[in-house]
């Protein structure tokens, strides 16, 4: 089980109940003269001093105060506000904060081990929108569902406390607490210890650049906001300026709450080319150093970075001179397939589109490793070879990449079946981490659309408007969903139960038996680090070939939308096709590539249109 004991930092933050009645409440407040706590006792509030501590605290033990009870402070006997380090927000952004006792919750995961992250198949998914309920507990019912699917992992978009009821979490404001709509505290708790139980790790996505407008009073309480930097979402945290020391520390315990007293399995770190830091020992250093020196051991915490950067440092190890992160999303993987699948040239997607790009990110991981982009006016990026395969995680669909669009529109609502299995078999067996987003597993044609519940109407407005503005460089868009109508966010809930419908069913299928491939063929156990590619652009074709312990696998794709005869790069032995994406049996009309192959020098394989074959050497 997972503690505290080995972190060498300040003491708690926030509220922490005693079993003799008690609570010790703490808070950072360096420019107060006093703070005060309030708590709820029937009608009344009950005001008690706390007193000032080392590093500018205020700290003090109440008796009489137990789990459950509500609580704010009072910063110089005036304003009061909720906690910052807040457990529990029952009453929403604007409310109270709630004393939660984290040792009373009855685990039985203590047999959970974990398993290593390049063994991961991800399932991202949203907790509002993922069932009709919209709750943690709601998923629990789900969890053979994920099973039958093979996936072993689920990561969930962030559920700190956000305004409203609904919302893709990016506008959270309380960094400790689970969303009260949700289910809160002990619903996360219920849906972590489930999982565990069916042999599921959990990734939590937390968001460290910046806070929501609506519900943030940390500003009230200390300067954890800087105006030296700005991100695109609002104010820059502040990670290198004058007291900072505290606020690192905020954010590095707001992590280890999550690993400690929810036992997730690894964070996901949204977006941090948004976290400006020019200190020496970055922030996301001190994060990557704190949780392996206090967490050592099994079950293992991972960090997972989100990144637009091409900076191979955030995934190269401390020892040589990186920040240590364990792995990334690799946008460049995705921005290279869907423009192949699509065609797209809008945006972002106009440095992408040749088949010679995403035969680079098998072979390197990142496309643009120091090449001129032209969507962004300069160089880009940096060598990314020399990391495994195995540290990238890869999708053709997240949430960011359908909600980002103006209708919201999931790569099913794009391209027919065809493409999507090809789509689908270039991310299962590849030999990077596969990420599945929710529903596309049966070609969901359901919007995921942006949705907010802000309660001030000038708020409510500045979001419309800038979502307008945010999609000027769409080629066509029409009216956009008001984000604020309750209709948005129902138009984003998915229907597991059509995967049984049509042409869905066979869909469903395929991705199945990818997964079980992937699952027994390990694609990330290469002899190397990355696997042996081959490109034919005048025939938008594409050969991938992985080196495993077992039987080697080959990888053929035909992105052109007319047969192709190639040059078959395979050698030594007998290779038996254990994939096809136009076999009838996953909705095809009839395989074109042989059944089999004898590798031997001048052999020529047929490939269908829109097409993707896998071949397993025999031994």
């Amino acid at each position: 089980m997972r503690t505290l004991d080995k972190i060498s930092a300040p003491a708690h933050l926030g509220a922490v109940p005693f079993a003799d009645g008690s609570t010790s409440f703490r808070v950072w407040a360096p420019f107060a003269r006093t703070v005060s706590v309030d708590v709820l006792q029937g009608p009344r509030w009950r005001r008690e001093p706390l007193a000032p501590s080392g590093g500018n605290y205020f700290e003090g033990k109440v008796d009489g105060v137990a789990d459950g009870d509500l609580y704010r402070f009072a910063i110089d006997d005036s304003s009061t506000f909720p906690d910052p380090a807040s457990r529990s927000q029952p009453k929403g952004v604007h409310g109270p904060s709630q004393v939660v006792d984290n040792t009373s919750f009855p685990w039985s995961d203590n047999g959970w081990q974990g398993r290593a992250l390049e063994e991961y198949i991800i399932y991202e998914l949203h907790v509002g929108t993922f069932t009709g309920e919209g709750t943690f507990e709601a998923i629990v019912p789900c969890l053979d569902y994920f099973r039958d699917l093979g996936v072993n992992a689920i990561e969930l978009m962030p559920v700190s406390q956000f305004p409203g009821s609904r919302n893709w979490g990016y506008d959270g404001t309380f960094p400790f607490a689970p969303h009260n709509t949700y289910g809160g505290p002990r619903g996360l708790k219920t849906l972590v210890n489930a999982c565990h139980e069916q042999g599921l790790a959990v990734i939590l996505d937390v968001v460290y650049n910046h806070l929501g407008p609506e519900g943030n009073y940390l500003a009230n309480f200390g300067p954890y906001f800087t105006d030296r930097y700005r991100t695109p979402w609002g104010d820059a945290l502040n990670f290198d300026g004058p007291f900072s020391d505290e606020v690192r520390n905020y954010f590095v315990r707001s992590a280890l709450d999550w690993f400690v007293h929810y036992h997730v399995d690894a964070l996901r770190l949204d977006a941090i080319h948004g976290i400006f830091d020019f200190s020496a020992r970055t922030f996301l250093q001190e994060l990557s150093e704190t949780v392996a020196s206090a967490l050592p051991g099994a079950p293992p915490a991972y960090l997972i970075a989100e990144s637009d950067l091409n900076d191979i440092r955030v995934i190269t190890p401390r020892k040589d001179g990186g920040i240590g992160l364990d792995a990334q999303w690799n946008d460049d993987f995705h921005h290279a397939l869907h423009t192949l699948l699509t065609g797209e040239k809008h945006g972002y997607y106009q440095d992408f589109g040749d088949i010679d790009n995403l035969a680079k990110s098998f072979a390197e991981g990142y496309v643009y490793t120091g090449e001129f982009s032209s969507y962004r006016a300069r160089r880009h990026g940096g060598p990314s070879k020399h990391r495994p395969a195995a540290q990238f995680i890869v999708f053709s669909q997240n949430h960011d990449q359908a909600g980002n669009r103006p209708g919201g529109e999931r790569l099913a609502a794009l391209v027919g079946h065809d493409r999507l299995k090809v789509a689908a078999m270039a991310v299962l067996l590849s030999p990077s981490i596969p990420l599945l987003f929710m529903g596309e597993e049966y070609g969901e044609t359901a919007p995921f659309l942006y949705f907010v519940d802000h309660s001030d109407e000038g708020l409510m407005e500045a979001v419309r408007t800038g979502r307008t503005q945010e999609f000027a460089w769409f080629p066509s868009v029409g009216e956009i969903p008001d984000p604020q109508e309750e209709e948005t966010f129902v138009l984003s809930r998915i229907n597991r139960e059509s995967r049984f419908e049509g042409s869905r069913r066979p869909l469903f299928g395929f991705y199945r038996h990818l997964i079980s491939l992937r699952r027994s063929l390990k694609p990330w156990q290469m002899r190397e680090g990355r696997p042996v590619v081959r490109c034919w652009p005048d025939r938008s074709s594409l050969f991938v070939m992985m080196p495993l312990p077992g039987n080697d696998v080959a990888l053929f794709f035909n992105f052109s939308e007319k047969d192709v005869r190639i040059g078959s790069p395979l050698h030594e032995g007998l290779w038996t096709a254990i994939a096809d994406t136009l076999s009838p049996r996953w909705g095809g009309s009839g395989e074109i590539a042989p059944a089999s192959i004898t590798g031997e020098t001048g052999a020529v394989l047929p490939l269908g249109p829109l097409s993707a074959v896998a071949y397993r050497r025999e031994r």
